[in-house]
């Protein structure tokens, strides 16, 4: 949760601005969590206070309801809704809030059932449903070691059909303007990035620098990262510079939950 919180915050001043450079500044005043982390904080508070995701997901976007970036269109019409109903999507944003998934459930069948229903109030499409399950999934098996890095790539192919592209076809592709918004681009691309890094930060920048929907690809990056790799504490207390307190006191109880000081 926190390596997703992190990409939503590093990759947000570059998916409507200017593109990415190699070397770029991590944290500038131009970055701000956007609607992947107020998304990813209410899955944490739904699982950490007995709310169903529906709930939590309304009330935290209806807190924040002009994050940087904005909603989107289906998801902010759900949002504020008089009765919100699952609309089919198969957008990226499934997978991008389900880490907390991986971190507050510790097995495999609850883990694998709960990206589901974290995922199924608004992205019911089969293929929203599978991107947050695989993320779920591999950052669930890569914190409890029942997989190494090198298993990754042959587990998403084998289990939820993904081909992982070359790293050099993912920058051609962002290069030409594409934006990635669809759990079958963003969830295989994001595996990518993660696999060619060789820490941390450098799975946060490889993310960015694939241009497209760069906080949301980081964001999901990030999850995957924190599941395998240290994360410097500079880069934690950056982060956590940027969120509200109420922000903050969910983070604050997701580490008690996982046994870790904040």
């Amino acid at each position: 949760m926190i390596g997703a919180i992190i990409g939503d915050i590093v990759g947000s001043r570059f998916e409507f601005g200017e593109a990415p450079q190699p070397g770029f500044k991590l944290f500038t005043s131009e970055c701000n969590y956007t609607d992947d982390t107020i998304c990813t904080i209410a899955v944490a508070d739904a699982i950490l206070n007995g709310r169903s995701y529906s709930d939590a997901l309304i009330d935290w976007c209806r807190r924040y309801p002009n994050p940087m970036g904005g909603y989107g269109g289906r998801f902010y019409k759900w949002i504020f809704s008089d009765d919100p109903q699952p609309y089919g999507s198969y957008g990226n944003g499934s997978a991008m809030r389900v880490s907390p998934v991986a971190w507050l459930f510790d097995e495999y069948r609850e883990v694998k059932e709960q990206a589901i229903l974290s995922a199924a109030c608004t992205h019911n499409h089969d293929e929203g449903l599978k991107g947050a399950e695989c993320i779920a999934v591999l950052c669930y098996w890569l914190r409890t070691a029942r997989i190494n890095k090198s298993q990754v790539e042959h587990k998403a192919e084998k289990q939820w059909g993904y081909e992982i592209p070359p790293l050099k076809d993912i920058y051609r592709i962002g290069r030409l303007g594409h934006f990635d918004g669809s759990c079958m681009e963003t969830v295989p691309w994001a595996i990518r990035c993660f696999l060619d890094s060789q820490d941390f930060e450098d799975a946060i920048r490889i993310a960015v620098l694939a241009d497209g929907d760069t906080d949301t690809k980081a964001c999901i990056t990030g999850a995957l990262a924190e599941a395998f790799y240290d994360i410097p504490e500079k880069l934690i207390d950056k982060a956590f510079s940027y969120l509200p307190d109420d922000m903050l006191d969910i983070v604050t109880q997701y580490y008690d939950r996982i046994g870790q000081s904040m």
